[in-house]
């Protein structure tokens, strides 16, 4: 999954948050939901322009994030 196709960030949409292409969803607010026990149907009920393919980004855009060693891990 190229994750550039779906998500973007521009400095006059939510301040340059990453949000799913042609929206104001920010990725941040999809995983947000998710992390809340939402389910893949309930976004795209809940959000019609979301799309499935724009969950799988979201996804893929924290994945490669993780493998890059951007994400710290978490100590206890």
């Amino acid at each position: 999954m190229n994750w550039q196709e779906r998500i973007e960030s521009k400095k006059d949409i939510l301040s340059g948050k990453p949000v799913i292409k042609g929206t104001r969803l920010s990725v941040a607010f999809i995983l947000e939901r998710l992390a809340d026990g939402w389910s893949e149907a309930m976004l795209m009920e809940s959000y019609p322009q979301l799309k499935k393919e724009d969950i799988q980004a979201v996804f893929a855009y924290l994945n490669e994030f993780a493998k890059d060693g951007l994400i710290a891990e978490l100590r206890s």
